[in-house]
């Protein structure tokens, strides 16, 4: 099957997210490396490949100016490195930003550490399971990110240790985004917003300021 992205969804994603034309090239770059390793290795579902930039790129983006102050981040579950990659491509013009990438499986690991050298990108791949890297990190980290990983309830165990150093959390969801939050609310105390997606009419963005266990 070929595999392309429409030159059009690609100016409609950018025109959503305005970005520097270094950041442009480093995006159109991403998304080449992305195509070019999907031949072998599955990093996105492959009835998404026709519209990477909308789908992957654009739903990355959005996330960005939600936190506008974030320099330190980590993407639980990069797998294919959205919205990871993506937030690095834009951080890369930012002074003393940096990106973690926890992501356990290794195919999926090496397409990132690739991605991360080839674009010169501020950062750092964690392969390995998401529960020991976080628990074992010492890293400063203003947001944690996951994007099509797990329910609310279990994304808040993941991230709890750098919730409770006082990092914000950034969950894009679906539709069910409402049923998640009641589940996750009988186990945690949730200070959180729900912001539309400007990539899909029935998502919505978890936006974390405060999550902690019930005593």
């Amino acid at each position: 099957m070929p595999v392309s992205a429409p030159s059009d969804e690609r100016s409609i994603a950018l025109a959503m997210n305005p970005v520097s034309r270094e950041t442009e090239a480093r995006l159109d770059r991403l998304v080449e490396l992305v195509l070019k390793w999907q031949r072998t290795t599955n990093l996105i579902a492959p009835s998404t490949i026709p519209h990477i930039w909308m789908r992957h790129v654009a739903d990355s983006l959005q996330l960005l100016p939600l936190l506008p102050e974030a320099r330190q981040w980590m993407d639980l579950g990069s797998g294919g490195g959205f919205p990871g990659l993506v937030i690095a491509c834009v951080a890369a013009d930012i002074p003393g930003a940096k990106i973690h990438l926890v992501e356990s499986n290794g195919k999926k690991a090496g397409f990132l550490r690739e991605a991360a050298r080839a674009l010169a990108l501020p950062a750092e791949v964690h392969h390995g399971r998401i529960e020991a890297i976080v628990g074992a990190s010492s890293a400063p980290v203003d947001v944690v990110v996951a994007r099509a990983l797990a329910p609310l309830s279990q994304l808040f165990t993941y991230a709890e240790p750098l919730l409770k150093r006082g990092a914000q959390a950034v969950f894009p969801k679906g539709q069910d985004v409402e049923a998640e939050l009641t589940e996750a609310s009988k186990y945690w105390n949730i200070e959180a917003s729900l912001v539309p997606s400007k990539t899909d009419q029935n998502g919505r963005i978890v936006v974390v300021r405060r999550a902690t266990r019930h005593l």
